[in-house]
């Protein structure tokens, strides 16, 4: 978790809100860090997380989790983190025989876009504790990251419709959140990955949009991030507000500082 990230969206752990979907965009630039972020965050904060990581390793994210003050496999011991390593599950689905579906079971069909399996996994992860066991904050479901989905062969509208069961699960049924990683590639031919960011945009409560300097690299700015706050059910005229900060990433930490305002440059 980094302090002054909650800092620039006037949140703690303590103030986690319910019932939000986050998107995380990066465009040029890696925007991974945001992803650490929120599920330092919501770790800290006690939530119930379901964790669909489909970029990298479980050590990979437990070794970042470390450095931020989180481990990520007491999470899991506790039952309070729910990690799907989508590297490694991809390899059960075509050479391990399944007694049930698996949650990436669309890999082996022939026609992939039926993404209910996973929603199925998200819904049992997520579902409501028992008497007797651990009592957690509201449920997060966290994706890293659904650009991934369309590379693996899945329509856009597929990925929307996954996304919307599991708002109406998670953010609606059970008050609990959402954050979701997607990548803007910036070709303007890849009407699919347009459509999904789109689609997700205009459902988003909070849009974190991390991109790469115009002017190309830099040792002491490594990029923008523009920060969106929405409002989907109020007229378009009232709903949006936007800042835009510069940002230097450091090993355990990240500086935020206006444009123009870097240490480096004053």
């Amino acid at each position: 978790m980094f302090p002054e990230l909650n800092n620039l969206l006037n949140t703690t752990p303590d103030q986690a809100e319910q019932g939000k979907l986050t998107l995380l965009c990066d465009a040029k630039t890696d925007g991974s860090f945001l992803v650490h972020h929120f599920l330092s965050f919501y770790l800290k904060a006690n939530c119930k997380v379901c964790f669909v990581a489909l970029i990298q390793s479980f050590s990979h994210y437990n070794i970042v989790g470390q450095k931020l003050g989180v481990s990520l496999t007491a999470a899991r011991e506790c039952g309070q983190l729910v990690f799907l390593e989508g590297l490694k599950s991809s390899v059960d689905v075509f050479f391990r025989a399944q007694a049930a579906p698996h949650p990436l079971q669309f890999l082996r069909e022939a026609d992939a876009g039926n993404l209910q399996p996973l929603y199925e996994f998200v819904r049992e992860a997520l579902k409501p504790v028992g008497d007797g066991q651990a009592a957690w904050r509201c449920p997060v479901l966290l994706v890293d990251d659904l650009s991934v989905l369309l590379s693996l062969g899945l329509g856009a509208v597929a990925v929307l419709d996954f996304v919307h069961y599991c708002r109406v699960a998670v953010c609606w049924e059970r008050k609990g959140n959402i954050v979701a990683l997607v990548h803007d590639s910036g070709d303007t031919e890849d009407e699919e990955n347009d459509i999904l960011l789109n689609g997700l945009s205009h459902q988003s409560h909070l849009i974190l949009r991390a991109e790469g300097l115009a002017t190309g690299f830099c040792r002491d700015v490594h990029g923008q991030l523009r920060v969106l706050w929405r409002t989907p059910s109020q007229p378009a005229a009232q709903r949006d507000r936007s800042l835009t900060y510069q940002y230097k990433i450091q090993d355990k930490s990240v500086s935020f500082f206006a444009k123009g305002m870097s240490p480096a440059v004053l």
